[in-house]
């Protein structure tokens, strides 16, 4: 434990007692308590002192012991239904996990782009980014980064070491990058998505489509693999080494390894995909098949998560395509940290403390929304280099919600590039999980992620103002 987690440990509780003692000298004792747990939340997020999914459960302990509202309402937000949705993508993702459906898509992905070593690089982008599209970016590193440190043992001997270090450090920067861009691409892909969608829904009663997301996030996601790419093989770092001999052989063996689909995989494959078009065009179906708005995002999730237990595989061995021994892979860590965020944003609402910086800031921010948009998504995009991008998106977004109410905004102008660039940090190890995992393979130094992180990070602040111009005032705001 640094000095800084040792100070935010003991100034956290600190911060509350001092607001549950002297809320009466103020006229609005309510707001000084929440001020105080909010406090004593943001320093435990931001130092992770203790877990972050721990600190989410304070408001279960602090709002009714304070008397700031009942055990019903301080609950609530924990069952929302856009945990539930998060949920049943978790539960699909496990099952494409355990039957290695997610292998199988990645090697004939890159089996697609040939052995050219650009092409290579190309390939295992748009396999992890695809698959972190629907399952944890982190699982879809770890599950790559073998495959890929196989590549690299191809090339080992090479005569020409230095094109061979500087192919390695852009094969494992693409893994993390492509990990932490394809999450981004839709609703599911990060929980930052998640987070937003429960944010809106919450505050304004709107349901973000799982397809209307995809309209965004699909084009800005192959916006910066592209600049991902480029700056990978032919900016920064110029790839000039020759076909890789034994590349396409070496994907063939592992694909030969999986032998045949069987049945529990195609099983999977198809939930998967009746899933996501359900969610894609969910607005159709309830049209046609059920004249009303009977399907939403959450109960398409849990079809195809609840179908996964009911599917059987081997009746006489009770073998469904999933058991529920798999759930304990379930990150149920996160769930829970949805539930405090919902919480806490709405305990600052109540008591009138979102709406207090929404007026400071509409008083104070004489500029374009261009520029806004570009502060706010800068902010994110640094701080979610040092601090987890939940907490960040969770303690952020209330407050941004409360500018653009404030300032006359349309939300989804400033919420949205605000989330999808919590998401894109790419300078740090300790920035996000696929980060730390492709650092771990010793084929990068910090000074190397660094120089092609803040490239891409200027790159990223500037797509997401593009992006808030040009489709998201025509998708979301009309």
């Amino acid at each position: 434990m640094n000095l800084f987690q040792k100070m935010a440990f003991v100034l956290g509780p600190l911060c509350w007692c001092g607001t549950a003692i002297f809320d009466s000298n103020f006229e609005q004792p309510e707001l000084i308590q929440m001020l105080g747990i909010a406090t004593w939340m943001m320093l435990w997020w931001i130092s992770e002192v203790v877990p972050i999914f721990v600190t989410a459960l304070l408001p279960m302990l602090l709002f009714p012991t304070s008397g700031l509202f009942s055990i019903k309402e301080t609950f609530a937000p924990y069952a929302h239904p856009i945990i539930f949705l998060f949920m049943g993508g978790f539960i699909i993702a496990l099952a494409m996990e355990k039957r290695k459906l997610h292998l199988r898509i990645a090697l004939n992905l890159i089996k697609l782009t040939g052995t050219k070593p650009t092409g290579i690089i190309l390939g295992f982008s748009l396999a992890t980014a695809f698959l972190s599209m629907w399952i944890s970016n982190t699982a879809t590193t770890v599950m790559m980064l073998p495959i890929a440190l196989s590549v690299l043992h191809l090339l080992s001997q090479n005569d020409n070491q230095f094109e061979y270090k500087k192919f390695g450090l852009a094969l494992m920067l693409s893994i993390a990058y492509s990990a932490n861009i394809g999450g981004t691409m839709t609703l599911i892909g990060t929980p930052p998505n998640v987070v937003l969608a429960g944010f809106i829904e919450n505050r304004y009663g709107i349901e973000i489509g799982f397809g209307q997301w995809m309209l965004i996030g699909v084009p800005f996601g192959l916006i910066m693999l592209s600049l991902s790419y480029v700056v990978l093989t032919k900016s920064i770092i110029q790839i000039k080494l020759p076909n890789v001999k034994g590349a396409s052989e070496l994907i063939s063996t592992e694909l030969k390894k999986l032998g045949r689909m069987q049945f529990a995989e195609k099983g999977v494959l198809i939930i998967f995909i009746v899933t996501a078009l359900l969610w894609m065009f969910k607005s159709q179906v309830n049209q046609i098949v059920f004249q009303d708005s009977i399907l939403s995002n959450t109960t398409i999730a849990m079809f195809g998560g609840i179908l996964l237990f009911c599917i059987p595989v081997n009746l006489s061995k009770k073998e469904f395509l999933l058991d529920w021994q798999a759930m304990k892979d379930l990150p149920w860590g996160i769930l829970l940290l949805f539930g405090g965020g919902l919480s806490l944003a709405g305990g600052l609402e109540t008591v009138g403390a979102i709406e207090l910086v929404g007026t400071f800031a509409a008083e104070n921010l004489n500029t374009s929304v261009w520029v806004i948009v570009l502060g706010l998504a800068a902010i994110s995009l640094f701080a979610t280099e040092i601090m987890s991008n939940v907490a960040l998106v969770t303690v952020l977004l209330p407050v941004v919600l409360g500018i653009s109410d404030q300032m006359g905004i349309p939300a989804f102008e400033l919420a949205i590039p605000v989330t999808l660039a919590a998401s894109c940090a790419f300078m740090m190890p300790i920035s996000t999980p696929p980060n730390a995992v492709v650092y771990s393979s010793g084929q990068i130094k910090v000074k190397q992620m660094m120089r092609v992180g803040f490239v891409l990070n200027v790159a990223t602040i500037l797509v997401l103002s593009a992006v808030m111009y040009w489709l998201i005032q025509r998708l979301f705001v009309g």
